[in-house]
Parts: structure tokens; C-alpha cells; sequence
């Protein structure tokens, strides 16, 4: 990447080209739960470098606005919330759900010049989705499988990570690692293990890349030798701008993640599993709480940082490492990933990177966001922002060696969700 181009992925302030095409879309904003209660504690919130305010009104409505009063510039996370409104502790000014300025007890004539940033809202799949667009350009609602379905079918997670989003998005969207960092731990992992598919993973790390643009990003086809006379075929998709699909291990539930920008050094790294036709079993929904499979155990309760981190190495074990147990010394299928994603710096040097074949979904979603962040300054309308684009599902299949990924997905997979899970 040449440095016009990493500037323009990885900044996502206000007026940046990144910001602008990421506001366009929905953008997970926090979890339900962190504001469950109306007239609640009002949480803050910093999403693509803007440091905003959630809170749930008196009405049960989930509200954003900007954290600081128009006033004096003082926090509004220390003021009152109270009758549809967030009061201001310092002198009294007070702005409803959508920033707007209701009160000011000392001067009521000067609400009119008063306003605050308010964003619009919706819930969905157990998160608070905001909008930060232009109002006049409003997407419908997210419809990712998981955020159709009945909560008992859904688990979500979050996790604080130290890295700008695009070095995280892409460990998402590279499924040849799995081969290496995660080998020892799927086979004793609760939401992975017990599953031929592993045998075909960690048996073959030359993964060979098939790869579809499609209307909402593209489908990764990723071949490993099968059986004699098959290839295992991983298929998963990536979404603009940062939902990344995991293709499914036999039972287990299905998974995915969306790596939503804080600013340009962090990022929230939102995992989720689903069940498409049934309720998460108590098994599957204590590991997942305990922080197995794609999750993680927490450093403190509400906190969403994970408990390894890099103040503590990640809890590395270096005779973990040498006896086997853990390829990278680190525990945790996320841990696993994040360590090395942060260990790159909060923002990586992509002149020094020297790329291979199996880099190349990464290139093309680097290229396409760049692209489309650009022609957006032009007056070309992003991609996938028809919500039902989001209805696909990844799959792993074993297939004939003649035959060709591409055409089975057509024919399988082309139906969305109204397909059976395909999954080895």
C-alpha cells in the first residue's frame, strides 16, 4: 500500500474519506445491557473518534448524543438523567434524545443556538446501532442473521482492542492462520472441538484462495486438502465495512465479528455466535459467558477489557509453547489473535509489509473500502447499504476435486438464509 492509500484506510475521524463512508452505514454502538435501565446511568461512548454520551430516556428510548455540553464544554456524563433529557450539572442546560436543547433555566430564549450532536438509534441483536450519517441518507436497520433472531438463539460479546480497526478486520478476514496460532486449542475448545473439519485445517496451512466481489463485499473461498479425492472448502464473506463472517465447525453455532472503529488506535472487536434454527444450549451459553470459543474473561466485571492483555504479556506461557499446548504461548482463540494484531503497534506500518498469495482477500478488502471511500467524495453511493444484501451465511462443505466452489455456492448458498447450515 502506498501512503495515500493506508491514510485513507485507516483514518476515521470527522471529514475523514474512511469516516465519511463508515458513517453511512449502522454502526454497533454499545450493548443493550450497558444501558438497560431507563432514566439510567448514562454510559460514554467514542466511536470513530467522536467521544458521544448513551443513555436510555424515560420513554425506554435508546439515545446518543455528544458528551459535552454546548454551554461551557463540560461533560454531560456527570450530569442528570432525568424526564427525556440529560441535564447538565454545571449551570442546567438540558438535551433530549436527540440532541436537541430543551432548557436553559437561566436564559430560555438561547435554546434556540443551543444544540447538541444527536444520532438516531435502533436495537438489534442485543446492541444499540447508531446512525452518524447525513439524515437524508438513512439506511434501513441492520438484518444480519443474528439480528433476527430471538436473543436465546444469540450470544454477543464486545472487547476493548488496542489497534486501529483495519489490522483487526483483517485477522477476520484471514482464515489461513488458523492452521498455526489456533491448532492446539480447537481440539479442546468447547465451541470448536469434536469436528472433522479440524483434522482438514490443521493437516494442510497451504491454504489456496478462490475469491468473489460481491455486492456487499466479497466471499472467500478457502481450499485445504480433503479427503483422497475432495478439497475442504472454508466459504465465508466479508461485508462492508467491517463484519466478518467464521465459517461453521459441525454443530457448534455459527460465528462472526465486526470490528468498529473508537478512533484510530482502538477499536471494539464485537464477536457473535448464533443458532439459526434453535436456542443456544446452557452449554454453549456458560462457555461462551466464561470467554471460550470467540469471547473473552474479562480483567473486571463491565470493564470489556480482556482479562490477557498487554499489560500482562497476554498471560503467555512459554513452556505452554514448547510442549504444544498453546502455538503461540497465549490462551484464547481471541487472545490469540489480538495479541499478535497488537503487537504490530496501534497502527501498522504497511510500507514494511511484505505480502504472500494468501493475503490476497485482504488487498482486494483494502482495496474496495479504499475505493469506495473515494468515490464517495465524487458522489458515488457506497455499496451494500440495502440491508438484505446482509442476509448470507458462511459454510464449510467437502467437495469432488473438479469441482468448483464458486458455481456450488450459486447453487447452495444463493438463497441466503433460506438454506440448511452447511458445515463439516
Amino acid at each position: 500500500m502506498n501512503k495515500d492509500m493506508s491514510e485513507t484506510l485507516i483514518r476515521t475521524g470527522p471529514g475523514s474519506r474512511m469516516g465519511n463512508l463508515m458513517r453511512r452505514y449502522w454502526v454497533p454502538a454499545l450493548m443493550t445491557s450497558e444501558i438497560e435501565q431507563a432514566d439510567g446511568p448514562q454510559v460514554r461512548v467514542e466511536l470513530l473518534g467522536e467521544k458521544l454520551l448513551a443513555f436510555r430516556n424515560t420513554d425506554g428510548k435508546a439515545c446518543v448524543i455528544s458528551e459535552f455540553c454546548s454551554h461551557r464544554g463540560v461533560s454531560l456524563y456527570f450530569g442528570r438523567n432525568e424526564e427525556n433529557g440529560i441535564r447538565c450539572a454545571y449551570h442546567g442546560v438540558k438535551f433530549d434524545g436527540d440532541g436537541q436543547c430543551v432548557d436553559v433555566p437561566s436564559n430560555p430564549k438561547a435554546c434556540a443556538h443551543m444544540h447538541i450532536k444527536g444520532y438516531p438509534c435502533v436495537e438489534r441483536g442485543g446492541i444499540v446501532w447508531t446512525y452518524m450519517g447525513p439524515a437524508d441518507k438513512m439506511p434501513a436497520p441492520p438484518e444480519l442473521e443474528w439480528c433476527t433472531l430471538p436473543s436465546s438463539h444469540v450470544f454477543v460479546s464486545k472487547r476493548l482492542q488496542y489497534s486501529n480497526y483495519l489490522q483487526a478486520m483483517e485477522g477476520g478476514i484471514d482464515t489461513s492462520h488458523v492452521s498455526f496460532v489456533h491448532r492446539y486449542e480447537v481440539d479442546t475448545d468447547p465451541m470448536h472441538k469434536g469436528v472433522k473439519a479440524l483434522d482438514y485445517i490443521k493437516a494442510d496451512g497451504n491454504v489456496v484462495f478462490e475469491i468473489e466481489k460481491t455486492s456487499f463485499g466479497m466471499t472467500l473461498f478457502g481450499r485445504r486438502m480433503g479427503e483422497p479425492d475432495s478439497f475442504y472448502w472454508r466459504i465465508t464473506q466479508w461485508l462492508f465495512p467491517w463484519f466478518t463472517m467464521i465459517p461453521p465447525f459441525g454443530h457448534h453455532a455459527l460465528g462472526g465479528h465486526a470490528w468498529v472503529p473508537i478512533n484510530d488506535h482502538e477499536c471494539w472487536a464485537w464477536s457473535i455466535n448464533w443458532q439459526p434454527k434453535q436456542p443456544l444450549s446452557t452449554e454453549e451459553n456458560e462457555a461462551m459467558a466464561a470467554g471460550q470459543g470467540i469471547h473473552v474473561e474479562y480483567e473486571a466485571p463491565g470493564s470489556f477489557v480482556p482479562k490477557s492483555n498487554r499489560e500482562n504479556d497476554y498471560m503467555m506461557d512459554r513452556k505452554a509453547q514448547q510442549e504444544k499446548r498453546a502455538f503461540s504461548g497465549v490462551f484464547g482463540f481471541s487472545a490469540q489473535d489480538y495479541s499478535l494484531q497488537e503487537s504490530m503497534g496501534p497502527i501498522q506500518d504497511h510500507a514494511a509489509e511484505k505480502l504472500l498469495p494468501t493475503d490476497r482477500a485482504i488487498v482486494m478488502a483494502r482495496r474496495m473500502l479504499h475505493d469506495a471511500a473515494v468515490a464517495l467524495e465524487q458522489g458515488v453511493e457506497p455499496p451494500a447499504l440495502d440491508a438484505k444484501e446482509q442476509r448470507v451465511r458462511p459454510a464449510g462443505v467437502l467437495l469432488p476435486r473438479g469441482d468448483d466452489p464458486l458455481a456450488w455456492a450459486k447453487t447452495h448458498l444463493a438463497n441466503g438464509l433460506d438454506e440448511p447450515v452447511f458445515s463439516i
